[in-house]
């Protein structure tokens, strides 16, 4: 392997690489109620904080109606480039557009939308430039996209108040990284920072986890226990993956929410909480409010503030930065990539977005030669086979490397193998695989996110 031509221990170039510094398109759409019980009603999307815009008769939405034949949240609105998207939320009528149905449509200004019995009209006007920071960063979050960079003042306001939080967007996105970077960057950094994952505990337990229980609620329950709601005090809950929270509990939710108080499972007494919470998801959570799978209520309880983080494959130049970012973090240096490799990383989509990709640097990093340079998830190109387990120990001994080091790279490759082996051994089926290993689900999830699996 080649180093390319650059100091070793400068990371100006991956940081600086493709990061796009265009400001946004000054572009901005009105939504005007035209004809209907809410004519004169309007909305500005400018698409400044990269969220929807709901328009439907539920308080949550932007554009709220009274039409009755307009679902609760009946479609959502937001600026894609120089275009409006316009995506039909399952509503009970339709969304129509110059008498066309559409599930999914972009306007370009002009255009007509009906919903119900009431008549829309979309015009495109002329937006005040955002300013878009220069920085690459917020807090521990890293990004330097415009897609990014635009984002960074509302994470700022958000990280300033105590108000709740939505973040919305694909796995992998860096949900939780951007959650911590909030309470960190907040007024209350010296509390502590909670996590409690809803798909990771049982169904069962989920209301013992979050709020506690009292020396014999059940069977087991040998002592008192606080819940992540108390282990919180002072601080923030991030409740991760909350669209899968179940009906029951997001009723429970919902009072701890309004009342910042909590009762234990098999308590009698109502315990004050004083927490600041942030909730992520994976799930399009306004389908799931339209299909009856979400509390309405909820959702506007929560959605105080909300925040939509964009693919890894929509934030242009952001591949380098972040290459550089972790090659920092896991101790590596910038001339350890060489050039061709970042390019292949550039160019693929990452359909596992910034968590895939750290698994490709940390893996390239751990192996050097002896890993693949093939992007992770990437069937076009054979894997460079691994190496038998006595060759592959002959390899790490004879770079002479500290002893921690060695160490790291061989258990590294094992977790690796071990990973593999007993995911194919389960057809793919990580619970199982987890159980098989003799370790809790999630232990195994992290597995293998670090084995790149």
């Amino acid at each position: 392997m080649s180093a390319p031509d650059r100091d070793p221990d400068d990371l100006s170039t991956l940081l600086t690489r493709r990061v796009d510094p265009t400001p946004l398109a000054p572009i901005a759409f009105t939504v005007s109620v035209v004809n209907g019980p809410d004519a004169g009603a309007s909305v500005v999307v400018d698409g400044a904080c990269e969220s929807r815009a709901l328009v439907g008769t539920s308080p949550a939405c932007a554009l709220r109606l009274t039409d009755r034949e307009v679902s609760r949240r009946h479609a959502a609105v937001d600026v894609e480039g120089r275009a409006l998207r316009i995506v039909d939320l399952d509503s009970k009528n339709g969304t129509w557009i110059q008498g066309v149905r559409v599930r999914d449509a972009l306007l370009a200004g002009d255009e007509v939308v009906t919903i119900g019995a009431t008549t829309l009209r979309v015009e495109a006007t002329a937006a005040e430039q955002p300013v878009v920071p220069a920085a690459i960063r917020f807090g521990r979050f890293a990004g330097g996209s415009t897609e990014v960079r635009r984002l960074y003042p509302l994470f700022e306001r958000l990280a300033r108040s105590s108000v709740p939080v939505i973040i919305e967007g694909e796995t992998g996105t860096g949900k939780e990284v951007l959650a911590e970077a909030l309470h960190e960057q907040g007024p209350r950094a010296a509390g502590p920072f909670v996590v409690f994952d809803c798909t990771q505990v049982t169904p069962t337990l989920v209301e013992s986890e979050l709020f506690g229980h009292e020396r014999g609620a059940f069977t087991g329950a040998v002592g008192a226990r606080k819940g992540v709601f108390e282990q919180a005090h002072g601080g923030t809950l991030l409740v991760d993956e909350i669209g899968d929270l179940r009906a029951p509990l997001q009723a429970k939710l919902l009072r701890a929410l309004e009342r910042g108080e909590i009762r234990r499972v098999g308590g009698d007494r109502w315990i004050k909480v004083d927490v600041r919470i942030v909730a992520a998801t994976r799930r399009d959570l306004d389908r799931a409010v339209q299909d009856g799978r979400f509390r309405d209520d909820l959702f506007h309880r929560l959605a105080v503030g909300r925040v939509e983080l964009p693919p890894l494959r929509a934030r242009r130049g952001d591949v380098g930065l972040l290459v550089a970012h972790f090659v920092r973090e896991l101790g590596g240096h910038a001339a350890s990539v060489p050039n061709a490799l970042l390019n292949r990383w550039e160019e693929h989509d990452w359909p596992g977005n910034v968590r895939e990709l750290r698994n490709a640097v940390a893996r390239y990093i751990a192996l050097g030669e002896l890993a693949s340079e093939t992007p992770v998830g990437d069937a076009q190109e054979p894997e460079v086979p691994a190496p038998a387990a006595a060759d592959f120990i002959e390899e790490v001994l004879a770079m002479k490397l500290p002893l921690a080091t060695a160490r790291e790279r061989m258990i590294a490759e094992f977790e690796r193998r071990y990973v593999e082996r007993t995911l194919a051994d389960a057809g793919g089926n990580v619970g199982r695989a987890a159980e098989a290993s003799g370790v809790a689900r999630r232990h195994f999830q992290r597995l293998k996110a670090r084995s790149g699996r």
